[in-house]
């Protein structure tokens, strides 16, 4: 099963979650909080794989309990979901280690497909969002391009083939069948990568592969619909 912690202050946006997660039989809803510090306060008490949340709430917004979350039950995924798609909130929470962003006006079967991810240790990002940022990246790219490529430079050869695959959306288990090696070698490898690169998750590292140029334009972050990143390490 898997485990799930809704946490939006809108009772009627809990229950309708909730109704879509029932249809579901892999996925149990373990406890809902109604404000961002009962969400941690419940994630602490439950552990559960997945993390729900919404961005504005009351005590302790989306954006300020991710980063508590990320602290405090680092094994947990956290999926934000809100009516709210400008930039600067996408930025901000993929920043603080969210490891998926989708809009409550999605179709929910999107909804499912971003939890499965995420508990997967994947990251996902919902169509709509996923343009925002391939648009965010395009037209920035010329200027960040030499920064990228100079932060993978730290990497090793097999380091930067691993992450060129990462990049384009592959599962430790794909990456480990593409280059001859080991799952748990992969595993490895990915949390090198992180760790060298400063990046807290996977959607990080491959936007970071992108900007470098590491990845064929078909293949960017977040092409396709919404797009699983692959275990988090």
């Amino acid at each position: 099963m898997i485990r799930v912690l809704l946490a939006d202050d809108e009772t009627m946006i809990r229950a309708g979650v909730r109704a879509i997660l029932a249809a579901d039989p892999e996925i149990e809803v373990v406890a809902e909080a109604g404000d961002g510090r009962e969400a941690v306060d419940l994630a602490l008490a439950h552990r559960p794989d997945v993390v729900l949340l919404d961005i504005r709430m009351p005590r302790l917004d989306g954006l300020a309990a991710v980063a508590e979350l990320r602290r405090a039950v680092p094994g947990t995924g956290v999926l934000m979901l809100t009516t709210f798609g400008e930039d600067e909130y996408i930025a901000r929470a993929l920043g603080e280690g969210a490891s998926g962003f989708l809009l409550k006006s999605g179709d929910p079967r999107e909804l499912l497909a971003g939890i499965r991810a995420v508990a997967e240790g994947a990251a996902y990002l919902s169509p709509r969002v996923a343009h925002r940022v391939i648009t965010e990246l395009t037209g920035g790219r010329m200027s960040r391009a030499a920064a990228a490529r100079d932060r993978v430079s730290v990497l090793t050869p097999r380091e930067r083939d691993v992450l060129a695959l990462v990049g384009a959306g592959l599962s430790n288990a794909q990456i480990a069948r593409r280059l001859h090696l080991v799952e748990g070698t992969v595993k490895a490898h990915v949390s090198a990568i992180l760790t060298r690169l400063d990046a807290r998750n996977r959607v990080q590292a491959a936007i970071l592969a992108y900007e470098a140029g590491m990845l064929a334009p078909d293949s960017a972050p977040g092409t396709g619909s919404g797009q699983p990143y692959g275990p988090a390490s």
